[in-house]
């Protein structure tokens, strides 16, 4: 919990204002009188720095954008999808799965890929670690396998991948396609043109 007005212990803080601004340091006493003056609290949000950060806000709000801030941390790391893939996949499938994965990952989404060994296909595995490795391949551009595939049993080999920063992926090519659309409308009306000349 944080500490606020009266029970911060420190002679000196450096304070920052309402608006985030950088109000140096000064004694406890004087970012108290700026805290009251403004109607505000002040609350100390780094206790371990010399000499302690302060911030002169409500409290209410504070605690407010805390809880925001700590909803949106553990959102976003839930956020995962799996992908099922097998040894013997079609090259059309397993793009169309490659194309699923990009999505993800362009969502910020982690993607587990699973790939299902069955029957005789657990008898060249090797097989199934080539698919895998070039699934992962293909997608280096938008994301990142956290470690190499490793089995989980006798049957399932898997793969985690996280997304690339943002300023470092590849764009998502869907959205480039989304822009397209109305070139590809134009471009019909042109033939129609023609034969009718």
């Amino acid at each position: 919990m944080h500490r606020r007005n009266g029970k911060i212990r420190a002679r000196e803080v450096r304070v920052i204002g309402d608006l985030k601004e950088q109000l140096g340091v000064m004694s406890l006493d004087q970012a108290l009188q700026l805290a009251r003056a403004k109607g505000l609290d002040l609350i100390e949000i780094a206790a371990s720095a010399t000499p302690p950060v302060c911030r002169i806000v409500d409290y209410g709000k504070f605690l407010y954008e805390e809880a925001k801030r700590s909803k949106d941390s553990r959102h976003a790391a839930s956020k995962m999808k799996e992908l099922q893939i097998s040894p013997a996949i079609d090259p059309h499938d397993l793009a169309v799965k490659r194309d699923h994965a990009i999505q993800f990952l362009c969502e910020d989404m982690k993607v587990r890929v699973k790939l299902r060994f069955r029957g005789r296909q657990k008898a060249h595995k090797e097989i199934g670690y080539d698919v895998m490795n070039r699934f992962v391949t293909e997608l280096a551009a938008y994301g990142h396998a956290d470690s190499p595939p490793k089995m989980l049993g006798d049957r399932d080999l898997n793969v985690l991948l996280s997304p690339l920063p943002r300023n470092k992926r590849a764009k998502n090519p869907r959205q480039d396609h989304a822009l397209q659309p109305p070139v590809a409308a134009a471009a019909p009306a042109i033939p129609t043109e023609n034969s009718a000349a």
